[in-house]
């Protein structure tokens, strides 16, 4: 019998635990390698996590709900091929007893819902319960969308994203019962902070309340201004050759992947050649220790519906091509539009590209990505005059331009290896071979 241990996965950079919403395979199942054996919440992303190996699942560890760190085990496969599900018989007692020192985790979990849910709810789904405000008769209302109709983190917050756009009136009377008691507790630190601001408005005003996902966006970014001193290069770039060669193969393209082409792919194929001949700018800071990466990942950022940001990232860049590009990039943004990312696609990013130019800004001075050193923002592309030197003399034409704005890190990049870089960006875009084949 060789038995090997099934770990909780590193789902992320920032990650170090991730809470067991269903297993998808029982005790004497058996699993192919790679298959799907249980969901797992993160605070990021629900996602499946898939078999590492194939066999017979032997015993189960934790139970759904449980809140597990990185690395720890929570099953156990039997890959020898005589394995059956007879073996696993005793599992359930087994099972119970093993993870004896996760125990005390999954009871704190479960209590606050145990004594008045009439279904089971995840530790994250409670989490957002509570930091929303959701009293329990509300969460029992929620559709579920997860196995045996369970409410999971996109059900949940859909609800929540729903009700701060319309004003709550149906909840009001059912919220008034069980929290009156807590009421003057609670009062006192949630409600002043809001009416304090509310007194210097003299006219109608809304007050909304920030999301979970703009919540961790908002202290992301204070924690990156406070960490990185930044310091944002600015060019203006020449991209003629890029429109028109886009604009004649897009057609080509369009028939023969059944996708679009977009300007983003072009312009990270710039980046990505860019950072080969820079490499210093593809790196991060630990302490006093800069950490050069030899892998070139580009995070794109992505606009969702709600209008928040995610970033999912583009990996081995350089060893792309165009077509290839053109395909990740429009897998991701559908995907991050469709809240259907895993957090291997939001991990891992050495680079960062930001278009502002997409809702019509001509530059920006972007925030940096922690724990990386630098981010790019394009700029609208813009018809305008432009002096055009020939062999015969200056002359006016009309050229498509925009901005490159390359924020970056002065603790570890000074300007000029900043602006030498996004110098570099703009010398490849300009540079574009007007003739190069798509295929």
């Amino acid at each position: 019998m060789a038995l090997i241990q099934m770990v909780m996965p590193k789902m992320g950079e920032s990650i170090m635990e991730g809470t067991v919403l269903s297993w998808l395979k029982k005790v004497g199942d058996k699993i192919e390698q790679d298959e799907a054996v249980l969901e797992v919440a993160t605070d990021k992303v629900d996602t499946e996590v898939p078999a590492t190996h194939a066999g017979f699942l032997k015993e189960i560890l934790v139970k759904e709900g449980d809140v597990v760190p990185v690395g720890s085990p929570i099953a156990v496969i039997d890959t020898e091929a005589n394995g059956t599900a007879s073996a696993p018989a005793p599992t359930p007692a087994a099972t119970v007893a093993t993870p004896a020192a996760a125990a005390p985790v999954a009871v704190a979990n479960h209590n606050p819902v145990a004594e008045d849910a009439n279904r089971f709810y995840s530790p994250l789904v409670m989490s957002i319960a509570r930091e929303e405000k959701i009293s329990m008769q509300e969460l029992e209302a929620i559709a579920g969308t997860g196995k045996d109709n369970r409410v999971t983190k996109k059900d949940i917050l859909a609800y929540v994203a729903d009700r701060t756009a319309t004003p709550a009136v149906a909840a009001a009377p059912v919220v008034a019962a069980p929290v009156a008691a807590a009421a003057p507790v609670v009062q006192p630190t949630e409600v002043q902070p809001v009416s304090q601001p509310a007194v210097s408005y003299s006219g109608a005003a809304d007050i909304i309340e920030m999301d979970r996902m703009r919540k961790m966006i908002s202290q992301r970014m204070v924690d990156s201004k406070r960490i990185s001193p930044h310091v944002t290069s600015f060019v203006e770039a020449d991209v003629t050759n890029v429109v028109y060669w886009r604009n004649r193969v897009k057609n080509e393209f369009k028939s023969k992947e059944g996708d679009a082409i977009t300007f983003t792919p072009i312009f990270i194929e710039a980046v990505a050649r860019a950072i080969k001949d820079y490499p210093m700018i593809n790196a991060s800071v630990e302490g006093d220790k800069i950490i050069v990466k030899k892998d070139i990942n580009i995070g794109m950022a992505v606009a969702l519906p709600s209008g928040n940001l995610i970033v999912p990232v583009i990996r081995n860049a350089d060893q792309l091509n165009i077509v290839g590009l053109t395909k990740r990039v429009n897998d991701l943004a559908r995907r991050a539009r469709e809240n259907k990312l895993t957090p291997d696609d939001l991990s891992g990013g050495t680079f960062t590209v930001s278009n502002v130019g997409s809702f019509g800004n001509v530059m920006g001075t972007p925030i940096i990505m922690q724990p990386q050193i630098a981010i790019l923002a394009l700029g609208a592309i813009q018809k305008k005059p432009a002096v055009i030197e020939t062999p015969l003399g200056d002359t006016i034409g009309i050229r498509h331009l925009m901005f490159l704005s390359h924020s970056y890190d002065h603790r570890v990049v000074d300007g000029s290896l900043g602006g030498m870089f996004v110098r570099r960006v703009a010398d490849y875009l300009e540079a574009f071979d007007l003739n190069r084949k798509l295929f």
